[in-house]
Formats: C-alpha cells, sequence, structure tokens
C-alpha cells in the first residue's frame, strides 16, 4: 500500500486511520502511541496509550496514575495487531525508555522516529537502526554547522571548572528529564564522586532512574543547611533551567551558571541565557548522525517531522531519497 494510505499528518499528529491510533498526537485522542516521556510528545488526556513500560512508568510520574484512560506496557521488539496494522517498539536511544515504532501493513513498513540519538549513553537504551519503507526522522540539529564534540570533553570541563573555582558553586541547567541524569552519569564515569545536589524537581525522576538499575552515585537535596549558601562551594548543583529565572539560584556561594544542550554550540543562547560554562551536551543527533542513520536504514522515502527541515530534505534529494517535510506543529525542539 501506499505510505500515505497507512500514516499520514493531521493538526492532531501523525494518524494511522486503517489502525485507529496516533502516533505522539498534541491533543487528547482515543488511541495513542507514545514514543518517549517528554512533554510535547507524551501527553495527558487520551482515551488508551501504548507505550513501553518506562515511558508509561514516566508519565505516572510527571502527569498522576490517573493520565489516561487505560495504558498498555510494550516490550521492545513485541509486535502488537491494531485492525490489520502491526506495529512494534525498538529503542531510541533519547532517554530512558524512548522508542521508534514502526506501523506496517500490507508490506509497507514505516518507522517513527521520535526523538532519537546514536551516541553511548547507559542512562537510555542504545538506538537501534529499523529496515523500512519510510523513515520518519526529527531534524532537532538538522544543519550541517551541528556537529557535537565528544561528551567526555565536554564533562571533563566542568570538572576542570571544579578545581579552577572551588569557591563556586556550580549551577548545572539540564532538562528534568534524561539530560539531568545524562550528566550526572557522565560525571560519575569520568571520575567524579562527590555528592552531587539536585533540585526538588529532579527528585522523582532521579529516584525512578536508579530503581531502574541506573548508578547516580550519592545524591543530595540542594536545600541550605547549617553552613548557609557557603555549604555549596564547590558543589555541582544540577537544576532545571527554569529554576534559574528565580530566587532559588542566588542562594548559592558565588553562583557560576552551566548549561547542558546541543543548542550550547550557538554562543549566542549561550551569552543569552547568562551561562558561563555552555556544555554541548544533547540527546538529539547532530547533522553527522542523522544523515549517517539515513544510510544505515536506506529507507526508500523520508519524511522530516520537526527542527530544520529544509536542509535534511534537501541533502535526502541530493543523494536521490525522495524527501519531505511534515511541517508538523506541537514538538518543541528547544527542550532537549
Amino acid at each position: 500500500m501506499k505510505p500515505d494510505d497507512l500514516l499520514y499528518p493531521t493538526p492532531r499528529g501523525l494518524f494511522c486511520e486503517r489502525g485507529g491510533f496516533y502516533v505522539d498526537p498534541v491533543q487528547p485522542v482515543e488511541r495513542a502511541l507514545i514514543t518517549h516521556g517528554h512533554a510535547d510528545h507524551a501527553r495527558a488526556g487520551h482515551g488508551h496509550v501504548l507505550a513501553t513500560r518506562r515511558t508509561l512508568d514516566i508519565m505516572r510520574i510527571r502527569y498522576g496514575e490517573d493520565f489516561c484512560g487505560s495504558a498498555q506496557p510494550a516490550a521492545f521488539g513485541e509486535t502488537f495487531r491494531l485492525n490489520g496494522v502491526t506495529v512494534a517498539f525498538h529503542p531510541a536511544g533519547h532517554v530512558l525508555g524512548s522508542a521508534q515504532i514502526s506501523v506496517e501493513a500490507e508490506g509497507t513498513r514505516i518507522v517513527v522516529s521520535g526523538d532519537y540519538k546514536r551516541r553511548p549513553d547507559p542512562t537510555a537504551e542504545a538506538f537501534e537502526p529499523v529496515a523500512c519503507n519510510v523513515f520518519i526522522t526529527e531534524a532537532t540539529f538538522g544543519l550541517p554547522v551541528f556537529h557535537h564534540p565528544p561528551d567526555g570533553a565536554e564533562i571533563l570541563k566542568l570538572i576542570g571548572s571544579l578545581r579552577q573555582f572551588p569557591e563556586r558553586a556550580h549551577l548545572v541547567g539540564a532538562y528534568a528529564l534524561g539530560k539531568a541524569q545524562r550528566v550526572i552519569s557522565l560525571l560519575r564515569r569520568n571520575g567524579y564522586d562527590a555528592p552531587i545536589h539536585i533540585h526538588g524537581a529532579l527528585t522523582r525522576l532521579c529516584d525512578y532512574y536508579r530503581a531502574e538499575g541506573i548508578d547516580l552515585g550519592d545524591l543530595r537535596p540542594a536545600t541550605l543547611a547549617d553552613g548557609g549558601k557557603h555549604a555549596f562551594a564547590g558543589a555541582v548543583v544540577v537544576a532545571p533551567p527554569s529554576a534559574f529565572a528565580d530566587r532559588w539560584a542566588r542562594r548559592f556561594a558565588e553562583p557560576l551558571p552551566v548549561f547542558a544542550s546541543g543548542w550550547m554550540m550557538v554562543r549566542q543562547r549561550a551569552r543569552q541565557r547568562g551561562v558561563e560554562l555552555p556544555l554541548v551536551i544533547s540527546d538529539h543527533c547532530d547533522w553527522a548522525e542523522l544523515t549517517e542513520t539515513i544510510e544505515d536504514i536506506a529507507p526508500n522515502e523520508v519524511w522530516v517531522t520537526h527542527g530544520r527541515e529544509e536542509a535534511l530534505v534537501r541533502w535526502c534529494t541530493l543523494k536521490g531519497i525522495a524527501a519531505r517535510p511534515l511541517h508538523l506543529v506541537g514538538y518543541d525542539d528547544e527542550g532537549e
């Protein structure tokens, strides 16, 4: 069958009319298949949700037990038949529990990647390429200028700054799901074994990661102790970026603002945020990884969902691969 007859974009998101479901819908629907737990992909209010167990757990943590009418866990590689359409979940490497979703009928297979990355990361299941006729890719960093440096080299900048400025609290801005846990894990893997202090908004997700067997070491609440603000001199404090805009960030000893994001390649963005130490650590593919993934999978067509769509479509066209942008709205390429 034609790919457009199997899956197509609507204002609510990608819709499989034959199967009676949406993938990552941006509005409440009767049946939703969810790729991962970030809020722009996983919303509350659906009638029935099919997702990996870890994604469902994360949605419960973020939205409460009644986040949907009913929920069904999917193991990686497990297949489901929905009104004659076969769907399966495959690791995406983005955050814990994140999945690509394959949708197949009458010999046509479409893989919806959601958000994904290719780099090794012990806080997420490793990406697995899935053969398909159509690969639907994000393009958050879909410009040739984006080449992310090695993660280890970036985290060593933070460790070096801690040695250089032992009197300053290093406040690391990192998104609550995925990025915060990855930064902590990178610190541990690069020899930093001191206590790491975390904002209260990170506690439940960090606890969940640890319950799932991911070692984050000694984590402590970032609350003022007997020593007051000077108790955090030379310490690492991890918090969501939103915390830096309020009084919370001013409670620490000579705070040194740090931000972990692929967007820290853009110096103007770092300056706008008042970041002294930008760390280029991304949970998305850079340009080389996006193009290498398409070459690895070798699909007949590539559809680009969100981000820098035009450049990746142009690259595919030059390579002789049919490609088009989907112009989906409601997905945030900033919150990574």
